[in-house]
């Protein structure tokens, strides 16, 4: 039989899809499955976005530009002006999803064996995307008792080698939901400027933040215009993961040319993705009041109900749809599983995303699990109850 790849078996399997055959199995046995493991929003796609798509009255399906459709770079840059980043239309390229635009990011400002630093807990797909690329995740662990603020500066720069190239952020990040101050972004700027390296910056989650505290981006820094690399998405902004369209940002414009070569081999961002996101612009302010509104009730539902669980421990996050919340569990990945397999209460179960597959550093997040409060409040009242009563008959208990 032909081999398998080295790269092929050193692939992670996601920690938020690969449980997905014990969900199904469970709710052909009649279970209620509550769906916690994944980012998939119940908030309505904008009409706006909606309507661009029905109303699409082209001939043909066309290829766009490989750097994405040149009106809509240019809406998209006029958004960002908005939230005072000033980049223009070149210093766009659309990707299909972030995942597709990190990885643009990767394989033109690193070779194989280069090192990227990244705070650990971290989005689960950063691992694939790295050794897709052939890059090496160097982790520095923050702490569930700090609520995952940044680790020590000290910690960064110990982790830096002859082969780093780049640190990435996730603000607000997923998992953990931890929103970036603007005096730990510029402990990192300073790190940026005095290594030279790149500084990657996810900031999907941008719209989502709460108690009144203010999104600051790394496009802001001052001094380091041509280091940093924003990652952008339309998935979580407007409810429309399916379309598959995110966007690499620089104003280093060796860096751009670099990517679109990368972005030419795969020939074309997602056409109807593109016409969606274009609409999607306008939405108007209202839509993420309300959406706000909703996350914050959802976040405090999970939070509190989580922090009365004997056991368990969860901080308040400020940011994004997620929280990592540590269990009086064994083994979070047994868990997860045992909760599809073998449990139900009053014909309910939850599913859960185990934390362990955050992260880089083997034995970390077996007591952690991440949840997404994407559902409706009553549904997440529920599923914290399946929960509470799974901690207290799961035979891992370890309190």
């Amino acid at each position: 039989m032909p081999a398998i790849s080295q790269k092929g078996r050193m692939m992670p399997e996601s920690p938020i899809r690969k449980l997905v055959p014990y969900a199904e199995a469970a709710k052909k046995r009649g279970v209620k499955v509550y769906h916690l493991n994944i980012g998939q929003p119940d908030i309505h796609t904008p009409d706006v976005a909606l309507q661009a798509i029905k109303n699409f009255n082209g001939k043909v399906v066309e290829y766009s530009h490989s750097a994405g459709i040149p009106s809509y770079r240019v809406k998209l840059a006029n958004y960002y002006q908005k939230h005072q980043i000033d980049i223009t239309a070149d210093d766009i390229i659309i990707g299909a999803g972030a995942s597709e635009a990190i990885l643009f990011a990767f394989q033109s400002i690193m070779d194989p064996g280069d090192e990227v630093i990244i705070p650990e807990p971290f989005y689960a797909n950063y691992n694939g995307f790295a050794i897709n690329a052939g890059v090496v995740v160097k982790p520095i662990v923050s702490s569930i008792e700090s609520g995952f603020a940044l680790p020590p500066i000290a910690d960064f720069e110990n982790s830096i080698g002859p082969r780093t190239k780049a640190i990435l952020v996730c603000n607000p990040n997923n998992p953990t939901g931890y929103l970036y101050s603007e005096e730990e972004l510029e402990t990192l700027r300073q790190l940026v400027l005095k290594y030279d390296l790149y500084l990657i910056a996810d900031e999907v989650y941008r719209e989502f933040c709460y108690d009144g505290n203010r999104h600051a981006s790394c496009m802001h820094l001052k001094g380091i215009e041509n280091n940093v690399i924003l990652i952008d998405s339309v998935s979580k902004r407007y409810s429309a993961c399916g379309v598959r369209v995110g966007c690499m940002i620089s104003k280093n414009k060796e860096l751009m040319r670099t990517a679109l070569k990368f972005a030419q081999a795969r020939l074309s961002p997602p056409s109807f993705g593109q016409i969606a996101a274009e609409a999607a612009i306008d939405t108007p302010d209202s839509y993420f009041e309300e959406v706000l509104h909703e996350y914050h009730q959802r976040r405090d539902v999970v939070v509190a109900s989580i922090n009365r669980m004997k056991g368990a421990f969860c901080p308040t996050p400020k940011g994004a749809f997620y929280v990592v919340a540590q269990l009086p569990i064994d083994d979070s990945d047994r868990f997860c599983q045992w909760l599809l397999e073998d449990f139900h209460h009053d014909g309910k179960t939850v599913m859960l995303a185990p934390a362990s597959g955050f992260y880089a550093t083997n034995g970390k997040g077996k007591d952690e699990v991440r949840i997404s409060y994407v559902l409706n409040v009553e549904d997440l009242r529920q599923s914290m109850l399946v929960l509470e009563k799974a901690l207290e008959v799961y035979p891992g208990r370890t309190i």
